[in-house]
């Protein structure tokens, strides 16, 4: 019923890659592309949307990338979110006959819920969700949203 963007998807991944690769650290826009399976071009674009939305800081040089600009704790996925551009609410169904409020209805308390949980929902909240399935299936660096 509900189905998250390719952008939000994209974003998601990223902003993961960069709590897992620790705070001080910067990591290449390449490297996250490697690793999380995004297209370098299309990962540049979003890093550039969450650097304005100072979700992440950016360096230059050879060392340099990207690093969360805050603890993962602090950033709600609805900010990783509406920083590309993506909305927290759902459209709602146009009504075809009268009778059709029910579903109208139904529609904004799923919406309102569903925001509710993306504000409510960290990335360190995700990051432990990620880190425990690493941890059982011994994978390294390697998630799917």
């Amino acid at each position: 019923m509900f189905r998250l963007s390719t952008r939000s998807q994209y974003s998601l991944k990223a902003m993961l890659d960069l709590s897992l690769a620790g705070g001080n650290r910067a990591v290449s826009g390449r490297t996250i592309a490697q690793r999380q399976g995004i297209p370098a071009p299309f990962l540049e674009k979003i890093l550039l949307d969450l650097r304005r939305a100072g979700l992440v800081v950016s360096h230059r040089g050879a060392q340099g990338g990207y690093r969360l600009a805050r603890p993962p704790e602090l950033i709600r996925v609805s900010e990783i979110f509406l920083a590309v551009g993506e909305s927290l609410t759902y459209p709602e169904p146009q009504p075809q006959q009268a009778t059709d409020w029910v579903t109208r209805t139904l529609w904004r308390r799923l919406s309102g819920l569903c925001e509710q949980a993306l504000q409510s929902l960290t990335l360190a909240d995700l990051y432990y969700d990620v880190r425990s399935r690493m941890a059982t299936d011994a994978e390294a660096f390697h998630f799917i949203v």
